[in-house]
C-alpha cells in the first residue's frame, strides 16, 4: 500500500457515511412500509406461519427472480437444508462445496448426516471453480455399481454446492456441466446473491433449487428467514410439505406423514420482506453508485477492487478489497476498526474449523490466497436520510 492509504481509506468511507458513528460493515434500511406492513400483521393476530404476507412475499419473491415457484422458510441455513433434505442426501454421502463459504454451508450438509468435500474457488468469482472440480473427480473418484465414489474416504458424491461469494455469480453453466457428466446434483446457495443476475438470469435459478438468505445483514431482510427456489412443481410442493412439520391439511386433526421440519417463514417477517423487496431496485442502484466510487477510489490508491465478473450483474452485497498479504491485510483491519469503520477478513477456511477439520480436501490455493488477502469494507446502502435512495 502506498503510505497513508489507509487513513485516505478510513476518510472515504467516512465520508460515504457521513453522521454515522461507528460506521456498520452492513447496516438494514428501513424506509418504506415496514411499519405499515408489521401494523397489520399484528392487528390481523396473524404473526405465525400462516397469513397472507408470507404467500405474497414467496409470490414477490418467485416473480422477481424468475423462478415458478418459493417457499419461504426461517433462514437461509434451513433452506440449504431442505434442499438437501430434498434430493435424499444421508449418511454416507459427500456434498462437495467451496471451502471459502460461511459455516452455513459446511452446517447444513453435517445436519443431513452427510459429509462436506472442499474443492478450491476460482479467484475472479471468489466461487468454485468449475475446472477444479472437474480435475478433482475425474482424478480423486471413480464409478462403482453406478455411484460416484471419492477413492480416498469411500463417500458417495451425490450433490455439489456452489456458493456465490458477496452475490458475485460463480460460472453456473460450467458448473452445470461438470455436475451433469459426473451425475452429481447441484445446489446453489445464492445467500448473498438476491438481485445478482448472471447472463440476465437471477442467480438461484439454474440448479434445480436454490436458497436465499434474508437475514438482517442481507441486502433486503426479513430479520431472520430464507427462500427456496424451484421449476419443479412436485419439488416446491414437497418442500412446502417437509417445512410445515409434514401436517397432512385437516380442519382439526393433528396428522403428521412424515418427519417434518418446523422452518416455515413467520408471517410477521414476511410482512417485513414484503415491504423491503418493493425498495429492492433502489437499493441496488445505491449499493451500484456505491461499488462505482469505491472502484475509482481504491484504483488510485493502487488496491485492488473486487469487482463482478463478465456477464454478471451483482448486487454488490458486501464490497470487497483484496490487500497484499496477510500482514497488511491485518493492520488494515486493526487501523479500521480501531478507527469507527467496520471491516471484517474473509470467513476462515470451513476446512480449518474443528468440526470439519477431518473432511476431505483437495488443495486449496486459490482460496488460501484469498483467505490471506481479501477485507470486506461497510456497504450498507447509501443516501437514504430523507426516505430516498
Amino acid at each position: 500500500m502506498k503510505p497513508g492509504a489507509i487513513d485516505r481509506c478510513i476518510a472515504f468511507i467516512k465520508s460515504q457515511y457521513e453522521g454515522e458513528e461507528p460506521v456498520a460493515l452492513h447496516a438494514p434500511r428501513f424506509l418504506g412500509n415496514e411499519k405499515k406492513y408489521l401494523s397489520d400483521c399484528i392487528d390481523s393476530t396473524f404473526v405465525s406461519s400462516v397469513g397472507k404476507y408470507v404467500e405474497r412475499f414467496e409470490k414477490q419473491c418467485a416473480d422477481y427472480c424468475g423462478a415458478k415457484y418459493a417457499v419461504a422458510v426461517v433462514n437461509g441455513t434451513a433452506a440449504l437444508h431442505m434442499a438437501l433434505v430434498l434430493k435424499g442426501i444421508g449418511p454416507g454421502d459427500g456434498v462437495i462445496t467451496q471451502a471459502l463459504s460461511f459455516v452455513a454451508t459446511a452446517n447444513a450438509i453435517h445436519y443431513t448426516g452427510a459429509s462436506p468435500v472442499f474443492v478450491d474457488v476460482d479467484r475472479d468469482t471468489l466461487s468454485l471453480s468449475p475446472a477444479k472440480l472437474e480435475d478433482f473427480l475425474k482424478t480423486e473418484s471413480v464409478l462403482r455399481d453406478g455411484a460416484r465414489i471419492h477413492k480416498a474416504s469411500g463417500l458417495r458424491l451425490r450433490s455439489c454446492i456452489v456458493m456465490h461469494t458477496f452475490g458475485h455469480p460463480g460460472r453456473m453453466r460450467e458448473l452445470l456441466r461438470v455436475c451433469e457428466h459426473f451425475g452429481l446434483v447441484l445446489i446453489e446457495d445464492a445467500a448473498e446473491g438476491m438481485g445478482s443476475f448472471l447472463d440476465g438470469r437471477h442467480l438461484g435459478t439454474f440448479a434445480p433449487i436454490g436458497a436465499l438468505s434474508f437475514n438482517g445483514n442481507k441486502i433486503i431482510t426479513t430479520g431472520g428467514g430464507g427462500m427456496l427456489l424451484f421449476d419443479d412443481e412436485a419439488l416446491a410442493r414437497k418442500a412446502r410439505h417437509l417445512t410445515t412439520t409434514a401436517k397432512v391439511p385437516h380442519s382439526w386433526e393433528y396428522d403428521h406423514d412424515a418427519a417434518g421440519y418446523n422452518y416455515r417463514m413467520p408471517n410477521l417477517n414476511a410482512a417485513l420482506g414484503l415491504a423491503q423487496i418493493e425498495q429492492l431496485p433502489g437499493f441496488l442502484a445505491s449499493k451500484r453508485a456505491l461499488a462505482a466510487a469505491y472502484s475509482k477510489f481504491f484504483y488510485d490508491e493502487g488496491i485492488a477492487f473486487i469487482s463482478e465478473p463478465a456477464g454478471a450483474v451483482a448486487n454488490y452485497w458486501l464490497n470487497a478489497i483484496a490487500l497484499g498479504d496477510r500482514r497488511e491485510r491485518d493492520t488494515f483491519l486493526e487501523k479500521t476498526n480501531a478507527a469507527g469503520v467496520m471491516t471484517r477478513p474473509l470467513w476462515k477456511l470451513l476446512d480449518g474449523l474443528p468440526p470439519y477439520q477431518q473432511c476431505p480436501r483437495a488443495n486449496l490455493d486459490n482460496a488460501r490466497w484469498l483467505e490471506d488477502r481479501v477485507v470486506n469494507i461497510p456497504s450498507s446502502v447509501t443516501r437514504w436520510r430523507d426516505g430516498k435512495t
